[in-house]
């Protein structure tokens, strides 16, 4: 069976098991079958992905927070450009939010025993980041659910020990949103009077330089002949 017609199996397999769920869309994404569930459907989506024996995805391999504010915009446009390039900086500026599918959960699925693979994602609002959790489906999805807790701010309801896993005790926000800011919000420095090493509001300010242009060299274009070197012989 080649990879086309898995893709095709596995599509029929999608619309037969979960024709209930009419809000449920899947499209290809590359070589693999990306699958939309509303975040109210997910925990019954997610169940029955792992249980129907035509589908049998065993396991969940994976899953991460994924926040698209500003998604598509670039924050190294300039209008100009100057000689020195590594001089001109971008002024940050707050992204560009969709409060109603500002974030989303990405979740890898694997079956074993069909061989194939399958990419579920969810998309969650700005004001109410929360999810059901899927621990009880798979319990390898322990640790990235705390993973996105604590770098996006996604709540999963009914996970087990949902506390920060990456991030210092204490850390304020959380640092893969896009309006985080790249500098942080506090640094630290010891003050010699306490004998103590303290935390105070970074004193950086935020610009984002951007890399030099590197313009076109008519040296390397199709069909120019490259000078000789100085003091070779040209009949070499």
């Amino acid at each position: 069976m080649t990879p086309e017609q898995r893709l095709d199996e596995l599509e029929e397999a999608l619309e037969e098991q979960l024709e209930d769920y009419d809000a449920c869309r899947y499209r290809r994404e590359g070589k693999e079958v990306a699958l939309i569930v509303p975040r109210e459907d997910l925990l019954e989506v997610m169940r029955r992905l792992r249980e129907r024996a035509a589908l049998a995805f065993e396991q969940c391999i994976d899953l991460c927070g994924v926040d698209y504010a500003a998604y598509g915009s670039s924050e190294w446009l300039t209008a100009a450009a100057s000689h020195s390039g590594f001089g001109r900086g971008v002024q940050g500026g707050q992204a560009a939010l969709d409060p109603e599918s500002r974030f989303a959960v990405v979740y890898q699925l694997l079956s074993l025993t069909k061989n194939w693979r399958l990419r579920v994602k969810t998309f969650l609002d700005a004001d109410d980041p929360i999810v059901d959790s899927v621990v009880g489906i798979w319990a390898s999805a322990t640790w990235p659910e705390r993973e996105a807790f604590d770098l996006f701010g996604i709540m999963f309801a009914g996970h087990p020990d949902l506390r920060r896993i990456l991030t210092d005790y204490g850390f304020i926000g959380h640092p893969f949103r896009k309006d985080f800011p790249l500098i942080g919000q506090v640094e630290m420095r010891y003050d010699p009077e306490q004998q103590r090493v303290v935390y105070q509001p970074v004193s950086i300010e935020p610009r984002v330089l951007v890399p030099r242009v590197i313009r076109a060299d008519n040296r390397y274009e199709a069909g120019s002949k490259p000078e000789p070197a100085a003091g070779g012989d040209k009949d070499a």
